[in-house]
């Protein structure tokens, strides 16, 4: 007997749409309104907010609302129409990818509409069913989606673990002897979610031991990490040994793209390989244009990138001195690491929200393990030290809560116990 499709939908809602009742609108699918920026509306109170990653305050600079401005007056919306291959390449597309390249230190980029879709096709693009992809057990979503789109074999090593990269290596350059495959190893330059940065150097020293290329795909780092705010990569010291770098335009540039860069060979491959890409209308120009204004400012205007990594100090720092888990975070990425039930989380997330005027985003499982609550925290350059400490206040004034069960008993009384 063939099951209706819509059956298993409608009975199990999934891991996080089991709580859509209770949580939608609120804690997820949120509504912030007003301008970007650390003091926005939500339910008709004003917040202080830390959850949106324009890491280096560009989204409402007065120069970026310009470009785009002008952008959409001269090209409209829609310009230009089709795919690059086709018919939507431009002098301005062809300028982007060059200064992008030039920045990350690598010979050619190659823009992406979308960062999600452009590294799952990127991973599709560069391998065959003959290779073997070696990547981390908390790589980000997309490049777990990515890699299912692989027909070969694939590992995943524990993470940030050294002693489970090697033998994973290990098995993939066995495997990859049989199959006389290739081997890519898959890692981020920095985890989203615990902010820590990927062990890149150490990677980097396999080689000499493996026959392997290098995937990162550096999203928080590109614009926040390295002396010229290259990434995790120039932080580190081993950019010349990461073949393929990847960032989106979603972070650090305040848009919406991404890119790809690595040797010119490598691009010039992708391009005619890229599914994504070649299917897929190109980028706007209002998107184009204004990413070249946002890169203009990030590589001549360093005192956005101290001024963010002052209020990360500040935040980071004085969290850990009233006793707060942060977990061992060296990059923007500011998690607070609680262990409870969800019902607990969202409890003592209202209670900042409507309480003490603090927004910030819950994470909870499916994203991390069971048991864990994280809330995430991200600073950037448009906050102060005074709505720092407004925060750390109320974190301190949440401490008792968490510490004696007062979250869990409301939770047991007012929380919906959902299976």
């Amino acid at each position: 007997m063939v099951k209706d499709l819509f059956e298993r939908i409608q009975n199990n809602k999934g891991p996080l749409g089991k709580w859509a009742s209770q949580a939608e609108g609120y804690y997820v699918f949120p509504k912030l309104e007003g301008e970007l920026g650390p003091r926005m509306t939500f339910h008709g109170k004003q917040i202080l907010n830390w959850s949106i990653n324009d890491y280096l305050g560009l989204a409402n600079h007065p120069e970026v609302r310009k470009a785009d401005t002008d952008a959409a007056i001269q090209y409209g919306a829609a310009y230009p129409m089709g795919a690059r291959m086709m018919s939507g390449h431009t002098d301005i597309h062809e300028q982007l990818e060059q200064e992008l390249a030039a920045f990350v230190h690598k010979e050619a980029a190659y823009l992406l509409n979308f960062g999600y879709q452009g590294i799952m096709s990127t991973i599709d693009a560069l391998v065959t069913k003959n290779d073997i992809i070696v990547y981390d057990v908390d790589a980000h979503a997309c490049i777990i989606d990515g890699v299912r789109l692989h027909m070969g074999k694939r590992f995943t090593y524990k993470h940030n673990d050294l002693e489970s990269m090697e033998k994973n290596l290990q098995r993939a350059t066995k495997m990859a002897e049989e199959t006389g495959g290739g081997i890519l190893f898959i890692t981020e330059g920095v985890f989203g979610m615990r902010g820590q940065q990927g062990k890149l150097k150490e990677i980097v020293a396999l080689k000499e031991k493996y026959n392997f290329r290098l995937l990162v795909d550096d999203a928080h780092g590109f614009g926040t990490l390295g002396k010229t705010g290259a990434g995790a990569g120039e932080e580190q010291g081993c950019q010349d040994g990461i073949d393929v770098y990847f960032s989106t335009f979603a972070k650090s540039m305040a848009s919406i793209g991404a890119f790809i860069a690595a040797d010119k060979d490598i691009i010039d491959y992708l391009k005619y390989n890229l599914r994504s890409q070649m299917f897929a209308k190109a980028l706007p120009m209002i998107q184009t244009v204004g990413a070249l204004k946002r890169l203009e400012l990030l590589r001549n205007h360093p005192e956005l990138k101290d001024k963010l990594w002052e209020n990360v100090n500040a935040l980071q720092n004085g969290l850990k001195e009233r006793g707060f888990n942060i977990g061992d975070t060296n990059t923007c990425v500011t998690p607070v690491y609680l262990e409870g039930s969800i019902p607990e989380a969202m409890v003592m997330v209202n209670d900042l929200r409507e309480n003490y005027g603090i927004f910030l985003s819950i994470v909870v499982y499916p994203v991390i393990p069971k048991g864990i609550i994280l809330l995430r925290m991200i600073p950037t350059a448009s906050h102060t030290l005074e709505d720092i400490n407004e925060t750390l206040k109320a974190f301190e004034a949440i401490r008792e809560k968490l510490v004696n069960g007062t979250y869990k008993k409301i939770a047991e009384t007012s929380v919906e116990n959902v299976s």
